[in-house]
């Protein structure tokens, strides 16, 4: 399978972001043929079987890309991730069990856009085990408790169900972060005909960019730039919901505006 160069950035930047065994293990999804699969044929039945946006491999990298970031600026302002906390892990077990399960997130949509979190936590396990059993293999209890952490991860990602980690957290608002103007150009292209759910395909549209940086009284500032003031549905109906409901929230500062016009501050 032909990998796009959006992919191939997305997962040289990924790997930038990453040493030791955090860098292996991210080096073995991307040659794993089974994941690659999984996200492509999630993208088919995303885009040209439902007329949603992109659900493939470029989303799944970007969400793992976002989360990553986050994740960094939270070490740097010395958080604590739940593995470490609860003393049962360390910082790159947490953003091992962030990296999987981002990049795992969306493949239950090559089964169905409903539930499509608790799908992908079936075609994940396997994976899971597969990936855990290549990187920890000689200690079970790590398998165990990444395995569970992962999952959770999954699960959380649409905002339905209650977390409880600063990890699973990420993967949630990591997910949400992806809505820049190119994941819904393909759809826009391929659809002629007003459908209703068109709110969102047009307001991520007018996503310029979603920048993740440091922030100034919290440690992480998400700031949407917009081309047109549609694009605060996709903030409040999208984002900001998966914020407010995710862990991470007291450690996020979220402001978004149309360029050359005040900036509105929700977070």
């Amino acid at each position: 399978m032909k990998r796009s160069v959006k992919q191939i950035d997305f997962e040289r930047k990924i790997k930038e972001k990453l040493t030791g065994k955090a860098l292996k293990v991210a080096e073995f999804i991307f040659s794993d043929k089974e994941i690659q699969a999984l996200h492509e044929y999630a993208n088919i039945v995303s885009i040209k079987r439902l007329g949603f946006n992109d659900h493939g491999p470029v989303h799944m990298r970007k969400a793992a890309m976002n989360s990553l970031l986050m994740f960094d600026l939270l070490i740097d302002a010395d958080i604590k991730f739940n593995l470490e906390k609860e003393g049962i892990g360390t910082t790159e077990d947490s953003k091992i069990a962030v990296l999987i399960a981002a990049l795992l997130h969306d493949i239950g949509m090559t089964v169905s856009r409903d539930k499509h979190e608790f799908m992908s936590i079936n075609l994940a396990i396997p994976i899971i085990n597969r990936i855990l059993e290549q990187f920890y293999h000689s200690d079970i209890n790590k398998k165990v408790i990444l395995r569970s952490l992962i999952i959770e991860c999954i699960f959380g990602h649409m905002a339905t169900q209650k977390i409880h980690t600063l990890e699973a957290g990420l993967v949630l608002v990591g997910d949400g972060c992806d809505m820049e103007q190119g994941r819904a150009r393909i759809t826009t292209i391929l659809s002629d005909k007003p459908r209703v759910g068109d709110i969102h395909k047009y307001s991520s549209s007018s996503i310029k960019k979603v920048n993740i940086v440091k922030g100034e009284k919290k440690p992480i500032k998400i700031l949407v730039e917009m081309y047109e003031s549609v694009g605060f549905f996709q903030i409040e109906e999208v984002l900001f919901p998966k914020i407010a409901f995710s862990p991470v929230r007291k450690y996020i500062e979220l402001e978004a505006g149309v360029k050359g016009k005040e900036i509105k501050k929700y977070l």
